[in-house]
């Protein structure tokens, strides 16, 4: 489909709406995606991606901020603590801040090395065991911790069960936002963005719509 295809649907969301669609960012998640395919993407002038895991992003965006300029890379897989540091020193933004522990090992590095990326807590609106994200009844202490830290709090992150309406937990985690003071709302993927714009979305993460399946490394 492609960039250009999708920045169309966010303007046709956004203006539905009645937003803005300069206050949408699209993240094209570029996880597991061939080079070719990324540089591609990079060559039509798109400059925020998502990659889940900082092993993996290690080894691909240092070449490419050398031969692209204004490159914003985003995290959005889980992060563990021990790849803190260079996650602090890679990524401009982090979307999965889920623990209190995990906000306080990313300030300890934010503040070694003098700059921080942007933060937003990922919630768990389903209360699904198996997922990543604070607990509903966390969420408003571990806002209160990262604030407490002076870490750059942007918004709220959530990926929504499978088999439930995304609609619903996309006005959940709105919800949330509102009643903590944040603006930011990280929601929205390939085959739901549209909704998460009209429930207020302002990351929204798309990949296989950008760039084709992804290829599964071997």
């Amino acid at each position: 489909m492609g960039v250009s295809e999708i920045t169309a649907r966010i303007g046709a969301a956004a203006r539905k709406a009645g937003r803005d669609p300069a206050e949408i960012t699209l993240i094209a998640v570029s996880k597991v995606q061939p080079l070719d395919r990324v540089e591609a993407v990079l060559a039509e002038g798109h400059r925020v991606y998502g990659e889940n895991r900082v092993q993996e992003a290690q080894g691909k965006w240092p070449a490419f901020r050398e031969k692209y300029s204004g490159i914003d890379l985003h995290l959005i897989g889980p992060l563990q603590s021990n790849k803190t540091r260079p996650a602090v020193e890679l990524f401009d933004a982090i979307h999965t801040v889920d623990r209190a522990k995990l906000a306080r090992r990313l300030a300890d590095h934010a503040q070694e090395r003098g700059q921080s990326p942007d933060i937003f807590v990922q919630v768990n609106t389903g209360d699904e065991t198996q997922k990543a994200g604070c607990a509903l009844s966390e969420v408003d202490a571990l806002v209160t911790e990262c604030r407490a830290l002076d870490l750059p709090l942007k918004g709220l992150m959530c990926i929504p069960p499978i088999d439930e309406e995304p609609s619903l937990h996309f006005a959940l985690l709105a919800k949330l936002a509102a009643r903590n003071g944040l603006t930011g709302l990280s929601m929205g993927m390939s085959g739901d963005f549209e909704s998460a714009i009209a429930q207020g979305a302002t990351h929204i993460r798309v990949g296989s719509a950008i760039f084709g399946d992804r290829v599964k490394p071997a």
